[in-house]
């Protein structure tokens, strides 16, 4: 089925009226009408192909609940796509995302729908500002946030999560570590640094969505819902984090919100999470501060269609990066 021939026939109403009725609050039905015939064929084609459609929670809901094998953060994600016998990974992310995907699945063909989609937090080091790290602290050893490039992987003695990330601190510091370097991303580092007495010297790098929240968001949002829960990415700064009531990744706040059903929470991270954590959660109102990823944005049915149809473009790194980068990958697993 070519792009042009898509259309909201008969059958693609019934295969669709499942995710449709989850997903009639975000998208009135003139709308999914248009959508629909995306996720049907998205759907027929990745079981033609043997392929599996890894969808961060940052993608909007029609990706995560029309079309997903997989949710959840990114190394969930890969970690989950290197169990299955699939053929083909399509990342619903951002570049590191899909690389992350293919330094754990070296074997299968990894596509990413947009190579534009990026992440500030992986532009703001490269190989080259690793090396000078090295160089400034000699001996000291570098935990690098998983939102990183291939190339910086492979100069990092351990990777780390949003999750893990005290813990990884924590457990080098077991091992006689008096000082680590977290990077890139700085809020992360100083939220750990704060609950740690390891010295954690920071990287000047952050996350363009979650620097964006404020204190006052949260004091607003109490002000107007005394009984609101607030959850935040500890991508935050450290003002926001003492405010709110929670502090997880992406996953972890999914898990807090099932558990726990609030009444109403306030997600301080990216806008379709809170959307598709509403979606899942009907009993809870989910009330909004909003920041979205323009870059997570890029990734849409379309191009995923498309990405699937022409199995392009498919994400290459060499032989010896996924080598060397898959090494503080699993002393990341080891440590935690």
């Amino acid at each position: 089925m070519s792009l042009q021939s898509l259309s909201y026939t008969d059958e693609v109403a019934e295969a669709t009226a499942p995710i449709y009725e989850k997903l009639s609050r975000q998208y009135d039905e003139a709308h999914w009408r248009t959508i629909a015939p995306y996720i049907y064929e998205i759907n027929r084609l990745k079981k033609e192909k043997n392929a599996v459609i890894l969808v961060h929670n940052y993608m909007t809901p029609d990706i995560f609940f029309g079309i997903s094998d997989f949710v959840g953060d990114s190394l969930m994600l890969a970690r989950d796509a290197a169990k299955t016998d699939a053929d083909i990974i399509i990342q619903c992310g951002v570049n590191f995302m899909a690389e992350t995907a293919k330094i754990l699945c070296p074997e299968k063909k990894v596509i990413i729908p947009d190579t534009k989609a990026g992440c500030s937090l992986a532009d703001a080091i490269t190989a080259k500002d690793m090396l000078a790290l090295k160089e400034k602290y000699p001996g000291v050893p570098i935990i690098t946030y998983v939102n990183t490039s291939a190339e910086v992987k492979a100069l990092s003695d351990v990777s780390c999560t949003s999750a893990n990330a005290l813990q990884i601190v924590n457990a080098l510091g077991a091992q006689g570590h008096k000082d680590v370097i977290l990077a890139p991303d700085k809020y992360l580092a100083m939220n750990v640094a704060a609950e740690t007495d390891v010295n954690v010297i920071i990287y000047e790098g952050s996350c363009e969505v979650h620097e964006r929240f404020s204190p006052q968001d949260i004091i607003d949002a109490r002000k107007s819902y005394g009984d609101i829960v607030v959850l935040a990415h500890p991508e935050c700064p450290p003002e926001v984090m003492a405010q709110a009531d929670y502090s997880g990744s992406t996953a972890q706040m999914d898990n807090y919100i099932k558990k726990n059903q609030p009444k109403r929470a306030m997600l301080m991270t990216e806008c379709s999470m809170s959307d598709n954590v509403a979606a899942a959660n009907p009993n809870v109102e989910m009330i909004g501060t909003c920041q979205m990823c323009p870059h997570m944005k890029r990734i849409t049915l379309p191009k995923i269609l498309k990405a699937l149809q022409t199995e392009s473009p498919e994400v290459e790194i060499d032989l010896e990066i996924i080598k060397l980068a898959r090494i503080p990958v699993d002393r990341m697993l080891e440590l935690s």
